[in-house]
């Protein structure tokens, strides 16, 4: 498993804040560990795809978001 840390954008609230953790849940995400506005944290079994699917459904939210290069765990790069 890794942690996923992501950057997630136009989120200003608490209702913005529980759609996108509908969306991570719903995308594949086995843990979701945070999401505060501006930030999302998960943990995956396949860090790369369900990133992708997470970052997908996200986008379809209305929330665009991308890899936090910042808090990226080294192992588990997602890129």
């Amino acid at each position: 498993m890794a942690e996923v840390n992501l950057i997630v954008e136009g989120m200003h609230c608490g209702a913005c804040i529980k759609r996108v953790t509908q969306a991570i849940n719903g995308a594949g995400a086995i843990r979701v560990e945070e999401v505060r506005v501006g930030a999302a944290r998960f943990v995956a079994d396949d860090a790369q795809a369900v990133t992708e699917q997470v970052i997908a459904a996200l986008a379809k939210a209305g929330y665009p978001a991308h890899p936090d290069a910042a808090h990226a765990d080294p192992a588990h790069a997602v890129a």
